[in-house]
């Protein structure tokens, strides 16, 4: 059923009774566009904030030519990455993991920045592999999981890179399959196999080396606003045509299907679908669409053209591009595997990390 909404994690939501002498946890999420912070408690079998920072920082800007990061980016990093450590200091966070991804992993200087930022900032951020990135996204966004899902795909679009991943269920009871899906390791991914502890099943997973930033600069040339859309469209499908079971005689896609996204663009689509005046997370996590109102909102997006998208409220000027390019992503994903309920999830890599962070110190089970 389209257009419903789900009920929300409350780890999500903000917390109203702190759960007193058990210790904070912190995921730092430095991607090609922002870097963004959680410091959370554990609390019953989730956890709940108690503080956050977001902050647009454009680190892999210009990158498609130059292939380095540039200074200027870098600085604004390095400010924003100040604000967090001072946050951690704050708060007194006892478990942290800081994870960059897609653009200190693919800039000739990433390695070189992440020794700067430690130096400047006291930070030790690690840049991750792809199948680590996917595996933490996956396991972000496992709240939004129905309990009837045999199969489900996971899109984690980013500035950089979008992951996908493909999981098959049928060997695990339904109700072992979050706490199944979040103790996969990483090397899982990498084998694509059927694990025989938890009986999750990796059909497939994919980084593609093109997210909302990269797509974007990519056809950056091309002025033309529907023709850029369509190449950039075009490109990505072709990136994925020998992706998942649709691609194999042996491999089916069951009834109980689902597709949960996580990203800016799959959550900026819902909000405007929505008519929201101002975004609000509690109206878009859980939300779902069908790939038929995916295609129509995107449509309105090309009908307005630039000028419409910067003056809708959940858009804006700075992302009335980006926004294209991340839905030239999703369009192509969902015109290969047309789903009736896309599940929005506004969360992912931070969930990921502080949930994979509370299982391993034993304060989830």
């Amino acid at each position: 059923m389209s257009g419903k909404q789900k009920n929300k994690s409350k780890s999500l939501q903000s917390p109203s009774i702190i759960t007193e002498g058990l210790p904070l946890f912190a995921a730092l999420d430095l991607g090609t566009n922002s870097c963004r912070m959680l410091i959370a408690r554990p609390r019953k079998n989730d956890f709940e904030v108690i503080d956050a920072f977001s902050k647009t920082v454009y680190l892999g800007k210009g990158m498609d030519s130059t292939g380095k990061l540039s200074n200027s980016a870098m600085r604004r990093t390095i400010s924003a990455l100040h604000v967090c450590q001072k946050k951690l200091n704050q708060n007194d966070v006892k478990y942290s993991r800081l994870v960059a991804t897609a653009a200190c992993r693919q800039a000739l200087n990433g390695r070189d920045f992440i020794k700067r930022v430690c130096k400047d900032t006291k930070l030790k951020l690690e840049i991750i592999k792809p199948s680590e990135e996917a595996r933490l996204a996956v396991i972000g966004s496992v709240g939004h999981l129905k309990a009837k899902t045999e199969q489900v795909l996971v899109v984690d679009i980013g500035g950089g890179s979008t992951e996908l991943v493909w999981l098959d269920l049928t060997n695990v009871e339904p109700k072992n399959r979050k706490n199944s899906i979040m103790l996969m390791q990483s090397n899982q991914l990498r084998r694509k196999e059927l694990d025989k502890l938890t009986g999750v099943k990796v059909v497939d997973w994919i980084s593609v080396p093109f997210g909302v930033t990269t797509l974007k600069e990519q056809y950056s040339d091309v002025e033309e606003d529907k023709a850029a859309y369509a190449m950039m469209s075009w490109s990505f499908e072709e990136y994925i045509s020998h992706f998942g079971p649709s691609q194999s005689d042996d491999l089916k896609i069951l009834p109980n299907f689902q597709i949960i996204g996580t990203s800016g663009t799959i959550t900026t689509i819902a909000a405007t679908k929505l008519g929201l005046q101002r975004y609000d997370r509690q109206k878009v996590d859980g939300y779902e669409m069908t790939s038929a109102e995916v295609g129509l909102e995107i449509d309105r997006y090309l009908t307005g053209g630039p000028e419409w998208r910067a003056k809708n409220p959940c858009i804006g000027d700075s992302r009335k591009d980006f926004i294209m390019s991340g839905a030239a992503i999703l369009r192509s994903i969902l015109r290969v595997w047309p789903t009736n309920t896309l599940t929005v999830a506004d969360r992912g890599l931070r969930e990921g990390i502080l949930y994979s962070q509370m299982v391993k110190q034993g304060f989830l089970s």
